[in-house]
């Protein structure tokens, strides 16, 4: 080619969570039976649309509405819906035109990222969640910039840490947060989302806060939106309905602005957030007009207070069995639907394996090994003795050793079965070399 097609921050987007079903599939096609444990899909393991949600989508289909654009922001209707969510609140007050509705906040965090100057910076929590992570380090061209949080401490952020690294690097024009966690399951309660927007306050960086997980929250713990807390901070919070209904596969998501109003630079950002989406039109008409009649149900809150339990159950049930484990640190999450499991110090090395009867599958793990980070390593060994598909946590811009993997399993005997195999597999692996 006569010039270089390459974007400079390409080598950047990366995707553990998916990428691993590559190898996967690798050894599914060897035999081994895959227990998918990778990817936060309720819908793939089995948790079904209460059939109301799905007789207001199946009526909105007859509608000839739903089969045409909409508006460039979404529906108009839908946004003056969700700007009343917000406003009852009792925070940031919001109109509907501080709503910008995108196909999936995969779309979202790409374009929050990709129209950042350049040479500002977003700095995010570690461990990370891929989408964000690499989405700010490919439109920097650098490693994404992260922040502590402390396993030892509920997964927290380490506040000194964050601050220190906003104060002594200009380059920080923005401040991650998502609450709930994914990959860690923690919950910032309403002082520690104080804290952080008083620093974003105090070194005039805008906050971006993932609320994708805003409702699933249990085992004693409560927390607040960034509306609630925002003040005078130019600010954006990302929803969806991916995790809440659940419709991972309707793609979509939206973001609500705070404090646009009262800082011009933030205005010409988020405008050109619209600007961008213009191009595109619009987004996927159907499930944003699905959105008021699901969400103003009454069984609607009936339906978030029993996947609660649910969770709140299935956390409680992986944590009684993964906390006996001798060399792993496992912390109770308390929202999302992820729990992380961390090696201690020095329990993984390059010389640990696991019994693998099939020849072929053998030499195919010890190929794919050599060279790998020791998290890594273990998942891979883990996949082919057992067929369990975790994701390791240096896969989530993390230098800690460890593996997540998800409560999303419907089948009682299985998803108990999936525990007590890990548990059973970490023990022979640490002690193997």
């Amino acid at each position: 080619m006569r010039i270089n097609l390459e974007h400079v921050g390409w080598g950047k987007l990366t995707y553990e969570i998916r990428e691993i079903v590559a190898v996967a599939q690798e050894l599914q096609d060897l035999g081994v039976e895959i227990t998918w444990e990778n990817i936060g899909d309720p819908i793939q393991k089995g948790e079904k649309i209460p059939q109301w949600i799905k007789d207001i989508i199946k009526d909105l289909t007859l509608e000839d509405k739903t089969y045409g654009y909409v508006a460039t922001q979404g529906v108009t209707e839908t946004r003056e819906f969700l700007a009343g969510k917000v406003n009852e609140r009792n925070g940031f007050q919001v109109t509907r035109d501080d709503i910008l509705f995108f196909n999936g906040l995969g779309d979202a965090v790409a374009k929050i990222f990709s129209f950042l100057k350049r040479e500002a910076r977003v700095i995010g929590p570690s461990p990370a969640y891929s989408t964000h992570s690499s989405a700010e380090a490919a439109h920097s061209g650098y490693d994404h910039l992260t922040y502590e949080l402390d396993p030892e401490k509920n997964w927290m952020p380490d506040l000194e840490d964050l601050e220190n690294k906003v104060k002594y690097n200009d380059s920080i024009a923005g401040m991650l947060l998502i609450n709930p966690d994914n990959p860690t399951g923690a919950v910032y309660p309403r002082d520690f989302l104080e804290k952080m927007v008083d620093i974003a306050r105090r070194y005039n960086i805008f906050v971006i806060c993932d609320e994708i997980y805003s409702h699933i929250v249990y085992n004693g713990a409560s927390t607040v939106h960034l509306s609630e807390v925002i003040g005078d901070v130019p600010g954006i919070a990302l929803r969806g309905i991916s995790k809440e209904f659940p419709w991972p596969g309707s793609r979509c998501g939206w973001i609500e602005i705070f404090n646009k109003d009262k800082h011009k630079e933030f205005a010409r950002y988020t405008k050109s957030l619209l600007n961008a989406k213009m191009l595109e039109v619009c987004s996927t008409s159907l499930p944003q007009y699905a959105i008021p009649p699901v969400m103003g149900d009454p069984r609607y809150l009936e339906h978030l207070d029993r996947r609660k339990i649910m969770f709140e159950g299935r956390v409680n049930e992986a944590w009684e069995i993964l906390s006996r484990v001798d060399n792993i640190h496992v912390t109770k999450p308390q929202g999302a639907f992820y729990m992380p499991v961390l090696f201690k110090d020095d329990a993984l090395n390059h010389e640990q394996t696991l019994p693998i009867a099939d020849p072929g599958v053998k030499k195919y793990v010890e190929q794919i090994v050599k060279g790998v980070q020791t998290d890594k390593r273990f998942v891979y060994y883990l996949l082919a003795a057992t067929g369990i598909c975790v994701v390791p946590l240096t896969g989530f811009c993390s230098n800690r050793k460890g593996f997540r993997v998800t409560l999303l399993e419907t089948d009682d005997k299985k998803r108990k079965w999936t525990w007590e195999t890990i548990a059973k597999n970490i023990t022979l692996y640490t002690q193997s070399a």
